[in-house]
């Protein structure tokens, strides 16, 4: 369209082509005028301000989530236990967990833990007494630290320590008239093994040998100690013969006695006019042995029913109880027990899981920084032998920036009951983008 601007109107006026507007038309063009500059200005501010907003936004919008991708972690085992079983003729050891302090307890349960040698029965020996001790107590039972019924001994009993002198066996001085304590009779044939005292108090229970060998029979019964015979009190008969299986029954009887446990554990004796006799027991306070009974039979070897405390790390500690029959002599007996009793304690270890720095993980920014993701810390779990540990799937999040040394997440590991927590975090830094990025990935920016 052609414009006609006021001077040429006006010489357009002049030569009389053009009727000259009036003051309302001229008014009216200036209007218009007015309002074509304004639009024009109007559209120029909206594009200027449709980049600016644009600008604005990208610059100050949230940055896409990062990528995490983590490996999943497997839990080693530990190295299977090695027990150190004696050479015997038999031997058997089991062993109570620690309550859940250590991964595996539960297949320990206090069920044998092994055994070696013969499953049969072999001469006890004087472990037999221990029978003789609970067999009266059954009948006669007495208090932890009470001194029970006073026993008077008889002439009987008195010829008893020549008879027992020339078969060989171990005895201690008893005098007819004599008055002793059923307590302190009981340490008599339990510290010191002396056998003319566990017949004399038998006898005295039971009123004779033959009504203590039934007596014994009845117990042994309702014990569930099927494959275990006593036929006298002091085990020099060759048919007193127990399994290794039936006496760790009996030592965990024993142990559940307070009276007869207290008494084993005993160092020396603390009867009056006795009290400087050693326990036979010489393992007993070395090695965290705490009972049970020594017995040594000619042509069968030395037996050993022993109890112990081992500890399990620096955590807890585990009740062990065993049985060594057979053995060439008693220094092979003590021999054996010790490396029984160590390799047991080394079978409890702590196995480590993760150690600081080992990757588990990287995490990835669409703008190209990258940096990984690590364990913050050294981890280890305790188990017992190679029982199975576990670890579950880690986790981590990761908005978009971070600086090295963030925690971003943990991976937990289990063994048993037991469970160990480890942070994560970056072995890096993941810097934001620069403003050109922004400028030119809306669609990673706005989706």
């Amino acid at each position: 369209m052609t414009t006609t601007d006021d001077a040429d109107l006006a010489a357009l006026f002049a030569a009389g082509s053009v009727e000259e507007p009036d003051e309302a038309e001229r008014a009216r063009r200036r209007r218009r005028r007015r309002i074509g500059w304004v639009s024009a200005l109007v559209v120029l501010l909206l594009v200027a301000g449709g980049i600016g907003g644009y600008v604005a936004l990208a610059l100050n919008a949230p940055l896409p989530t990062a990528s995490v991708v983590l490996d999943p972690l497997a839990a080693p085992a530990g190295p299977a236990v090695a027990l150190a079983l004696p050479e015997a003729s038999a031997a058997a050891v089991a062993v109570t967990g620690t309550g859940g302090a250590f991964a595996g307890d539960e297949v320990l349960d206090g069920r044998i833990l092994a055994v070696s040698g013969t499953a049969e029965p072999l001469p006890m020996a004087s472990i037999s007494k221990l029978v003789t001790a609970l067999v009266v107590l059954d009948a006669h039972p007495i208090g932890a630290g009470e001194a029970g019924p006073t026993i008077t001994f008889t002439e009987a009993d008195d010829d008893l320590y020549d008879r027992y002198y020339l078969a060989g066996a171990t005895i201690q001085s008893l005098r007819a008239g004599s008055r002793m304590a059923l307590h302190d009779a009981l340490e008599m044939m339990l510290v010191v093994s002396a056998s003319n005292y566990a017949e004399a108090t038998s006898t005295w229970a039971f009123g004779s040998t033959g009504a203590f060998a039934r007596a014994a029979d009845a117990w042994l019964a309702e014990q569930g100690l099927t494959r275990t015979t006593v036929v006298e009190p002091t085990g020099l008969d060759r048919r007193n013969t127990s399994t290794s299986a039936d006496l760790i029954t009996l030592g965990r009887i024993a142990l559940a006695n307070p009276g007869v446990a207290e008494i084993t554990r005993m160092a020396s004796l603390d009867v009056p006019g006795f009290d400087r006799q050693r326990n036979n027991n010489t393992l007993l306070g070395s090695d965290g042995v705490d009972g049970l009974k020594t017995g040594t039979l000619e042509g069968f070897g030395s037996n050993l029913l022993f109890s112990a405390q081992v500890r399990a790390g620096e955590e807890a500690s585990v009740a062990v109880v065993g049985v060594v029959l057979g053995a060439a002599n008693r220094d092979a007996v003590n021999a054996s027990v010790r490396a029984l009793l160590a390799s047991i304690a080394d079978g409890y270890h702590f196995v480590p899981v993760v150690e600081r720095g080992q990757a588990v993980g990287e995490v990835a920014t669409a703008w190209g920084e990258r940096a990984r993701i690590v364990a913050t810390r050294d981890a280890s779990l305790p188990t017992w032998s190679d029982a199975p540990l576990a670890a579950a799937a880690p986790t981590a999040t990761v908005s978009s920036t971070g600086a090295n040394g963030d925690e971003v997440g943990e991976v937990v590991f289990s063994a048993g009951a037991r469970t160990v927590e480890v942070p994560l975090a970056l072995d890096g830094d993941l810097s934001p983008p620069d403003d050109w990025w922004r400028l030119t990935h809306p669609q990673l920016l706005f989706g």
